[in-house]
């Protein structure tokens, strides 16, 4: 049974999902949901399904001497981004190579890298009058959105969808397919 930390920014939709999926795996368990964001939904959503919760501020996130020993704490051998918005540091990365594994609205290459979160992915894939999206999870890299994909899953869209209609499709595939790869992964290491 592997242990597994979840990063969040915000409400949180995702990291409940990977909580109530991993509550029945034998592959792995969340222990711990951290997020840079004292008011981030994501923590209720946590501490209701008895998951341990941490604030780790933006500015905290650089020292390797705060993040590692909680990580530690909890057994974390896996670090799952399900809405955190923060660059991971280097130091992260080198201490979880190939674990830490991330979400990202959109069908990688296209429409990553910095400001390319929520719905302003959805904005440039509705501006640039794309044929269909979907979501990408990859590994995590120095470079923002830049890592190995694992796994992509495609929506088709149509011209009348407006950026809420192209947000809740993507968001479907990410409820249904999101902790179906992570356990994937988690169970192949």
């Amino acid at each position: 049974m592997k242990n597994i930390a979840i990063f969040v920014s915000g409400s949180g939709t995702n990291c409940e999902n990977l909580i109530r999926h991993f509550e029945h795996s034998e592959v792995a368990r969340c222990v711990l949901v951290v997020s840079n964001r004292a008011d981030a939904y994501a923590l209720v959503r946590a501490e209701r399904l008895g998951v341990p919760t941490a604030i780790v501020p933006k500015a905290d996130l650089a020292n390797a001497e705060l993040v590692l020993p909680l990580l530690r704490s909890h057994g974390v051998e896996f670090v799952v981004l399900a809405g955190f918005l923060p660059l991971i540091p280097s130091y992260l990365i080198d201490a979880f190579p190939r674990r830490i594994i991330n979400l990202h609205p959109a069908l990688l290459p296209k429409f990553g890298g910095k400001g390319m979160w929520g719905h302003h992915v959805h904005e440039a894939v509705k501006a640039a009058g794309e044929k269909e999206t979907g979501m990408t999870v990859h590994y995590v890299s120095p470079v923002c959105d830049g890592g190995e994909i694992i796994a992509q899953y495609r929506v088709a869209l149509s011209p009348d969808d407006t950026v809420d209609d192209i947000a809740e499709k993507e968001h479907c595939l990410e409820m249904t397919y999101f902790p179906q790869v992570v356990e994937q992964v988690v169970g192949e290491r």
